[in-house]
């Protein structure tokens, strides 16, 4: 399969994968709302034209021609205001765009539905009903993690497989990509260890994995000792003698060298990848780490955005765990789906595992970023309920009458200012993933 095949194969994946979560997102709101007796008129996956559209009962279902969200209209969404028409000193333009939306939300309403508006739910039922769809996307960045590191595995870890065999021993920090003359060959190379060999046992020991063989090799420098490898299937016993040479060392805790040298055998052989499956009991933690690293980035948002600014209108460098938008997702998962196989004979299940970690990604930043308490975001509704929580718990105490339901269409001016305001961030994104994408490299 040719590269231009793969990035096309890998855009392809991410975008089903893309319009699969958000539909599923909307499947979280729709049950909930559905079980609890809430009218829903529409679910629709996508926004602007529909292209699609079928109705089922009372609810219209259908696609859109923007796959950039989706939505699930309920009837009732806000409460009718208190009082009659509107008051001489409320007939500014933020307060007719308020009244516009309670219009727009009443209209909906038929004869018969006021029993079924959503307004009318009690406030944990609108909790669930709203949070049920980020808990979908939690659930998916769940799934999705486990397949890609428990149930596929990634190729992070180094097997007893040889994969290059050195030719000479050379100097600690030499950066000679020839042998010199007269150089020495590796005792790898003189026991007659190949490319492919396994090793199976060393010095009469069963090879348990990499980092107890590098340990015998480094502790047995000047010491002859047999290997045991398989060769194409068949056993064979080779005799070996590592070196002592000076090797560079290394920071256990960062991988990366410490500028000192310590006088350790060598053998002179290079490790394959191994496929490594992570428990599925730390799946939960890796996806933890992922949500506070998004909401990090929700919390510097503005710093972030000027970053990105500054890389696609300047020449600053772009910041590959800042913010990206769908183009740049597309991008990545072309490249990942692109680069050569790590481990022989496993290139399908890399190609998978980097997919699906991708998209576990991605369920992880819409859970986080439908939170963010402020409409037109699930996480703004959610607030308004809880704040509805407060409100009636303050006015018992003064035992003043029930205040009814909180009024969350006095938020729409923000919602819009909010709305606007990722309109800007997806057209600065898609223009930046453009201009400076965030590449692999």
């Amino acid at each position: 399969m040719n590269e231009v095949l793969l990035w096309v194969v890998g855009i392809a994946a991410a975008a089903i994968g893309v319009a699969v979560s958000i539909a599923l997102h909307e499947v979280g709101h729709l049950l909930p709302a559905k079980a609890f007796g809430v009218k829903v008129t529409q679910y629709m996956v996508g926004f602007g034209p529909t292209l699609w559209s079928r109705r089922r009962g009372e609810t219209e279902y259908g696609l859109k021609a923007v796959p950039l969200g989706g939505f699930i209209r309920m009837v009732g969404m806000f409460p009718p205001q208190a009082g009659q028409g509107l008051r001489a000193s409320s007939t500014g333009r933020w307060a007719l765009m308020v009244e516009e939306t309670r219009r727009a939300s009443a209209q909906e309403m038929e004869p018969g539905d006021e029993r079924r508006a959503f307004y009318r739910l009690p406030v944990a039922k609108r909790i669930v009903i709203m949070f049920g769809g980020p808990f979908v996307n939690l659930l998916l960045a769940l799934l999705l993690t486990a397949l890609a590191v428990s149930a596929i595995g990634s190729p992070t870890g180094l097997s007893t497989t040889v994969t290059t065999v050195a030719r000479c021993v050379v100097p600690a920090g030499s950066t000679a990509t020839e042998c010199p003359a007269g150089a020495a060959p590796s005792p790898g190379a003189a026991a007659g260890l190949q490319p492919g060999d396994t090793v199976v046992s060393f010095d009469g020991e069963r090879v348990r994995d990499w980092d107890w063989l590098s340990a015998r090799i480094r502790a047995t420098g000047g010491r002859e000792v047999t290997l045991g490898v398989e060769r194409d299937g068949a056993p064979l016993t080779l005799t070996a003698t590592p070196v002592l040479t000076e090797r560079a060392v290394t920071d256990p805790r960062t991988g990366q060298p410490t500028g000192e040298t310590e006088t350790v055998g060598f053998l002179g052989v290079t490790p394959a990848r191994a496929v490594v499956r992570t428990p599925v009991s730390e799946v939960p933690g890796l996806v933890a780490d992922q949500v506070e690293g998004v909401a990090g980035i929700v919390v510097r948002l503005p710093q972030r955005l000027y970053d990105v600014a500054q890389a696609a209108f300047g020449s600053a460098e772009r910041d590959p765990n800042g913010p990206i938008g769908v183009v740049g997702i597309g991008r990545l998962a072309g490249e990942l789906n692109a680069l050569p196989p790590e481990i022989a004979g496993n290139a399908l299940a890399e190609r998978t595992s980097r997919i699906v970690s991708l998209l576990a990604g991605l369920n992880v930043a819409l859970f986080v970023f439908n939170l963010i308490p402020l409409l037109p975001f699930d996480g703004g509704h959610i607030a308004g309920a809880l704040w509805e929580v407060v409100k009636k718990a303050v006015f018992r105490l003064r035992r003043r009458p029930d205040p009814g339901p909180v009024d969350v269409a006095k938020a729409m001016p923000l919602a819009y200012g909010v709305s606007l305001v990722l309109v800007g961030m997806s057209v600065l994104l898609l223009y930046a993933d453009i201009v400076r994408p965030v590449t692999l490299g």
